[in-house]
């Protein structure tokens, strides 16, 4: 890989990218759409063949899910990217703006931050959402899937890259988009791409821990660190216990392999005897338990003993991303707060309460980037907040929190206009 030559290329599209207004950016975008869902078919025999390689290499069937595309799941892309579309542009907007008493006026107005490179595991969805929003927000955008995913990621790039050339009046910049290279177990690309000072504006991984860890920890250019998901729920001795049920089956079982299904369901020791088998029950065996001593005992009287085992330490905030989870019994909302801020990874939590004032105690003082109160934690999502799409859950606290959308994706810079004032 000549990192030199693309990021020159991908520098001379986001320049090209930054002067278009909204509607030649749309043009491009809607060109896109269509191209996706012309050549849908190509799409899914290229994935196909990334599902046949994933499970002879023995990945496991959550994370095939998170791979596999059909029809259906095409639609969802082509309908996010639409979203994306129909939202704001939001470059050029003056956030604020105030004249000095020397004559000077000051605006402050948003601009894209420049060439970004994104770092990211299976879901060749986040392919489309990541160029789209780049695209609008102005900026151009350095792909690196994984291997798993890169016959997938290969025929969608191809297929953006030639409808954005085939767009009437040149106004389609194909150069603003560039996808790695990937070959099994090398990663010398990523090394580059994190050394790539001057090169690249700033980069997100957007993954498991191992992947997210790497990066934050090698790189020499900006970060924003998206996080892996080890998400709670906590039922409230107030809780409405069929409301609890029906969000922890939601959170945990709907798609567990995301970054937003909950790792842990932590109950309150005041409601546990009745909570923890009407739970048990309506999982009907389909998730594994790690249950603290309280809890064990509670559910051995109903969970099959191939399905719960008793916790040990590693086994609380680790993020299993399948169906599998850990149980913790507490004493009070207190213990559960400082449980939850000592094992979670300030991606998204949630409580189930009755009680106004626990609510507000939970949302105060959690430390996450989405705090839910009698939701479930699969809320959080560019889509679900309506940003169209998103190029990653931010669990940092500089620049950018939560789900990012198109204006997660710039910057500000002031423009300062005068009449020969010197200093």
């Amino acid at each position: 890989m000549d990192l030199d030559i693309i990021c020159e290329n991908l520098r001379k599209g986001s320049e090209e990218l930054a002067l278009q207004n909204a509607d030649k950016k749309n043009r491009s975008l809607n060109a896109v759409a269509k191209a996706l869902d012309t050549h849908r078919e190509e799409i899914i025999s290229a994935n196909k063949i990334d599902i046949e390689n994933g499970r002879s290499n023995g990945m496991s069937e959550s994370l095939i899910d998170r791979l596999m595309l059909d029809n259906k799941r095409i639609d969802s892309i082509i309908e996010s990217l639409k979203n994306v579309i129909s939202q704001t542009d939001p470059i050029g907007e003056e956030t604020s703006g105030w004249k000095t008493p020397n004559g000077l006026t000051i605006r402050q107005v948003r601009v894209p931050l420049g060439v970004i490179a994104i770092i990211y595991e299976s879901r060749p969805n986040v392919t489309v959402d990541a160029f789209a929003l780049a695209y609008k927000s102005g900026n151009s955008i350095l792909l690196r899937g994984s291997a798993s995913a890169y016959n997938s990621n290969k025929a969608i790039v191809k297929i953006i890259k030639e409808s954005l050339s085939s767009v009437a009046n040149n106004i389609g910049i194909s150069s603003a988009i560039e996808l790695v290279e990937v070959k099994e177990h090398d990663h010398s690309d990523v090394d580059q791409i994190l050394n790539a000072v001057g090169k690249i504006d700033v980069c997100l991984p957007r993954g498991g821990k191992k992947l997210i860890q790497n990066v934050v920890s090698n790189a020499r250019v900006p970060v924003i660190e998206t996080g892996s998901g080890v998400c709670h729920l906590f039922v409230d001795e107030s809780a409405q216990l069929e409301k609890a049920v029906n969000i922890a089956e939601n959170a945990k079982i709907q798609r567990p392999s995301v970054c937003n299904a909950i790792e842990c369901i932590i109950v309150h020791k005041n409601i546990s005897d009745e909570f923890l088998p009407l739970m048990a029950a309506r999982f009907a065996n389909r998730v594994k338990f790690h249950a603290d001593e309280k809890s064990y005992a509670i559910l051995e009287k109903s969970v099959p003993k191939e399905i719960l085992f008793k916790a040990c330490e590693e086994d609380f905030g680790n993020e299993y991303l399948d169906y599998e989870c850990c149980v913790k019994v507490v004493e009070d909302i207190n213990e559960a707060i400082s449980y939850i801020n000592s094992h979670n990874t300030k991606h998204s939590e949630s409580i189930i309460t009755e009680s106004r004032i626990n609510a507000r105690l939970f949302q105060s003082k959690i430390d996450a980037s989405c705090v839910y109160v009698n939701a479930s934690t699969r809320f959080t999502d560019g889509g679900e907040f309506g940003f169209g799409a998103e190029l990653g859950i931010s669990t940092q606290k500089l620049h950018a929190r939560g789900p990012m959308g198109i204006k997660a994706l710039t910057t500000t810079k002031y423009l300062i206009d005068g009449d020969g004032q010197i200093r």
